[in-house]
């Protein structure tokens, strides 16, 4: 009986051992079972997240690929930039989208890759236009040195003294990006040497008037490359109009044309003066450069009192800058160095048949006189409009004090009109000129000055009458109306030799019926 008591402990003791054994084991496998769950998990999250890793990488470099497929197509658009490009008035993209007009993607042109020589850094000077040109010139030189060219300085310290800087007036990222299959522009120096240049340390210099790019090459670029940065200062009229290679002069013409696009806001206001004018039918500019400014320079007082001729000579003097102190008026006339006078301007216009109703758009600041010099002018014309009479004080608010904005306004319509007439070859003058011959050889008529002065002396002494004075006028003037025509070379002579920029006939497509011809 104890005995079988005792097989009875054992065999309960023993199925006790077993039933934990089981269950131990049955724990064991379940905690295995978790961890291989926790890892598959873990294991599927890490997968998860490679893969979105893979589609992200992916995706950027197909992104990539075609940013750069449609860079290299941008090869194709250098070449469309010399054969004719459209108007300063096309669509605008902030334009074609508010009209929701359909606007093709731009494309940049590829970058162009050189070894780069150093920086220049340069100085404008002069007005809007005189400077216009030079950075122009700039861009050219900078292009064959294969140099990093600095967006320009421009000229603060003129008669003008307006405070802008070169992103007030041209649209700086379109200026950079349209050169960049020609040449690198920066908007500033890297810094190690930008702090250079502001501690003194850098070389300045006024290159030499009229110099071929051999000058450039020959003294300019080891300079460049001695000091890493060269300062031009006075950069107007500084590269030769002609014997030029026939790429650095396209590329002038391509710096002009394309790539000095106005702000968008000026842009903008050009194109809205345009619209008003031609509500009203066609227009004529007359760029009438009767201008305090440009009086004392020149030395010219016709018409002017005794009061006004003092008050212009002493501000003639008080520019050191202006070298020529004592000025023949009336010698300086004769040889049709002086602007015409509002008056004299009524009396050729007149002869050349002008429409008595045409609306004549005043492209110049204040007019020297006032009122008392515009009468004539005004009662032969009744139809004289100027910015400020056109806009609004709101809309010429942000233009105030700033002179080159206002005349990059006036040059906009000046590029636009059905007739333009300048008063006196000065820089817009010669710039608006070139500009209308790329155009398409719009009308300029271009005055005799010289032959007009000595023509209307005669007609107000009686020698004339006005049919003989009309006449002599018109037939001045047949060829002068802003046709084809070689440019004049004077070798020896460069400031007496026709302007590149007036005339860039190495840009221009002349039409098969109008022949090139010699003024």
């Amino acid at each position: 009986m104890y005995e079988s008591n005792m097989c009875r402990l054992e065999d309960k003791n023993r199925n006790k051992i077993k039933a934990r054994f089981v269950i131990g084991t049955m724990g064991l496998k379940k905690r295995l079972s978790e961890i291989r769950v926790d890892k598959f998990r873990n294991s599927m999250r890490s997968s998860s997240k490679m893969k979105m890793w893979l589609i992200r990488a992916t995706t950027t470099v197909l992104l990539w690929t075609c940013v750069v497929q449609l860079t290299a197509l941008g090869g194709t658009w250098g070449p469309r930039v010399l054969k004719g490009w459209p108007s300063c008035f096309s669509v605008d993209d902030h334009v074609a989208k508010s009209l929701d007009i359909a606007v093709p993607a731009k494309v940049l042109p590829p970058k162009r890759v050189y070894k780069n020589n150093g920086y220049l850094v340069v100085s404008c000077n002069g007005g809007l236009n005189q400077m216009r040109s030079a950075i122009c010139d700039m861009v050219a030189i900078a292009r064959y040195l294969n140099v990093t060219l600095i967006v320009p300085e421009l000229d603060k310290t003129s008669f003008w003294a307006d405070p802008s800087e070169f992103q007030d007036i041209f649209d700086v990222d379109h200026f950079i990006t349209s050169l960049r299959d020609e040449v690198r522009v920066l908007k500033q120096l890297p810094p190690r040497l930008k702090t250079r240049v502001e501690l003194g340390h850098v070389h300045t210099m006024p290159p030499v008037s009229w110099s071929d790019i051999s000058y450039y090459h020959n003294q300019i670029l080891p300079l460049i490359q001695k000091f890493k940065v060269v300062h031009l200062n006075r950069t107007d009229a500084r590269l030769a109009n002609n014997f030029q290679p026939l790429e650095l002069q396209k590329l002038r013409c391509r710096a002009n044309f394309d790539a000095l696009r106005f702000t968008p806001q000026i842009e903008d206001l050009g194109k809205r003066v345009v619209r008003l004018l031609r509500q009203n039918g066609p227009f004529l500019v007359l760029h009438l450069r009767y201008e305090m400014d440009m009086l004392a320079f020149s030395g010219c007082t016709q018409g002017c009192n005794t009061e006004e001729v003092e008050e212009l000579t002493r501000m003639r003097y008080a520019y050191p800058w202006w070298k020529e102190k004592i000025i023949n008026s009336e010698l300086k006339r004769k040889d049709g160095l002086c602007p015409l006078t509002p008056e004299e301007t009524a009396l050729t216009l007149k002869a050349l048949d002008i429409d008595h109703d045409i609306q004549i758009y005043i492209a110049a600041g204040e007019i020297y006189g006032g009122k008392r010099r515009m009468d004539s002018l005004a009662e032969a014309f009744p139809k004289l409009v100027r910015k400020e009479t056109l806009l609004g004080p709101d809309d010429l608010q942000y233009f105030q004090n700033h002179s080159s904005q206002m005349a990059a306004l006036d040059y906009l319509v000046s590029l636009e009109s059905d007739i333009f007439v300048p008063t006196y070859d000065g820089n817009m003058a010669k710039v608006v000129e070139g500009h209308r011959r790329f155009l398409g050889f719009k009308k300029t008529i271009l005055l005799d000055r010289r032959l007009l002065v000595e023509l209307i002396d005669k007609y107000t002494s009686g020698s004339l009458n006005w049919d003989e004075f009309s006449s002599g006028v018109k037939e001045a003037h047949a060829q002068r109306m802003g046709n084809p025509t070689k440019r004049l070379v004077i070798p020896d002579r460069p400031k007496e030799e026709d302007y590149f920029y007036a005339n860039p006939e190495e840009c221009l497509q002349p039409s098969d019926d109008e022949p090139l011809s010699i003024m």
